[in-house]
């Protein structure tokens, strides 16, 4: 890494490794955080007498660690609102995968810049994916500067970018091996869900995570029918079938975890697997309410997740923290229940936990310069007298001001500073009405299958 003069970071509020202090100061060098503390204790000199360093003071505003949205599927951002209002199975056979076949190389590419720009606008400095044509959303996590965990997703049958099961598996492995020694990427192998992949991909995509010593991501137990389904087919609901496998470990990244009983909480954490809570797309697709304090409580580690622009429909961890918040509250009708820290550690240390990263998601010594600055002066987020609780209960992420990775700042007070964003939203609105087009067609075709024939 090239050399980078000092960078000192100062603001009303800093949340550091041991929690907020008040006229903090991040110290930052060669992306990478060199020291946390106290303004006062900086000596007075320093910011003169540093060479080259630059000195930027915030001033009503919270430098908090970058936050980690650990499950999404950013190119279906040009889906944002066309499916609403459906349950999941219906949402995803009657309204998304129609228009999924219609996707272009292209058009993946530019839902994920569209989703990059939403999430660094809003503070995430890194996310998890599941896609296909995934290479096109590295690309675009390249050209905005951000970090990634990015999956090629498995299914168990033919996609635009494999044809068997064995092809499948070989994609996945190679993109690993491509994205290895990246400074912003990893790949991680993906089965969709227990249902729509077969066993071997289960079973050969863990050992492949555990080969490359990465996380292994499935939706799993995201609904009733899902569990269903998964017990027609191989006589287990979908942990103890995920567990019979040998697919349950520490490794193992269990995105939704919505219907689960008291048994299968107790083997996950037994397990040491990890679950990613995704509570605004679960409401929304009427799929349940997690159990996320019960697991918190069993000792699993739990992250957050936006899932997708289409079932949610905002890529806003903010957002999250505060449904997480308070939908334990209601669901174990106790005020008590996963407090504002446990919130944030969630969208910050527990995601970079559960993706395994090399970073332990705070604003530590030695740890990479991921952060972002939420604006303190809009009218409700003050009084502010106490930063966590308005990350997690007041703020949105439109509050953010800046967003920084590796050291770089790549969003600042509305400026995209790595993308061309006036551009970037005239081709989004031409692939707005190319999906209109594609919708009107899809809808007259319907009608027209179900047009009673004449009969001679």
């Amino acid at each position: 890494m090239n050399h980078t003069p000092p960078l000192f970071l100062t603001a009303r509020w800093v949340i550091g490794p041991d929690g907020p202090m008040e006229n903090g100061c991040v110290h930052i060098e060669d992306g990478r955080i060199l020291g946390v503390c106290p303004r006062h204790e900086v000596p007075a000199t320093l910011f003169e007498d540093a060479p080259n360093a630059e000195h930027r003071d915030l001033g009503e505003a919270c430098i908090m660690p970058g936050l980690i949205n650990a499950h999404c599927h950013a190119p279906m951002a040009i889906l944002r609102g066309v499916a609403d209002d459906m349950e999941l199975l219906t949402w995803l056979e009657k309204g998304v995968w129609p228009l999924e076949k219609e996707f272009t190389r292209e058009m993946t590419f530019l839902g994920a810049m569209l989703a990059c720009a939403e999430m660094i606008a809003s503070g995430i400095t890194c996310f998890a994916d599941m896609y296909v044509w995934s290479v096109e959303i590295a690309r675009a996590v390249e050209a905005v500067g951000m970090r990634a965990v990015l999956s090629e997703g498995l299914l168990g049958f033919p996609t635009r970018t494999y044809g068997s099961v064995e092809e499948s598996l070989a994609l996945s492995r190679s993109f690993m091996e491509e994205f290895r020694n990246h400074p912003l990427i990893r790949f991680a192998p993906a089965p969709h869900t227990a249902f729509t992949t077969v066993s071997k991909q289960l079973v050969e995509s863990y050992a492949m995570a555990g080969e490359f010593d990465a996380p292994w991501l499935i939706h799993a137990a995201e609904t009733a029918s899902e569990n269903a389904r998964v017990q027609e087919l191989h006589g287990q609901r979908t942990i103890p079938f995920l567990d019979s496998l040998g697919c349950l470990g520490e490794r193992s990244v269990l995105v939704h975890a919505v219907d689960l009983t008291d048994e299968e909480v107790e083997i996950i954490a037994a397990r040491g697997a990890k679950v990613v809570h995704c509570p605004r797309s679960n409401w929304k697709l009427a799929s349940g309410m997690a159990p996320v304090h019960g697991l918190a409580e069993a000792g699993v580690t739990v992250a957050l997740g936006t899932d997708g622009a289409a079932s949610n429909n905002t890529l806003d961890i903010f957002g999250e923290m505060r449904a997480a918040a308070l939908g334990a509250k209601v669901r174990e009708m106790d005020p008590t229940a996963l407090h504002a820290p446990q919130a944030l550690a969630m969208a910050t240390r527990n995601g970079a936990a559960t993706l395994r990263l090399p970073f332990s998601g705070t604003l530590a010594p030695s740890q990479p310069a991921d952060l972002c600055v939420l604006n303190l002066a809009a009218p409700h987020l003050q009084p502010c007298h106490d930063p966590v609780s308005h990350a997690v209960y007041a703020a949105q992420g439109s509050d953010v001001c800046l967003t920084m990775v590796a050291g770089h700042v790549i969003y600042d007070h509305g400026a995209f500073l790595t993308l061309d964003y006036p551009a970037l939203l005239d081709a989004g609105q031409e692939i707005a009405a190319h999906m209109r087009e594609i919708m009107d067609r899809q809808e007259r075709q319907r009608c027209e299958d179900a047009r009673p024939q004449d009969s001679d």
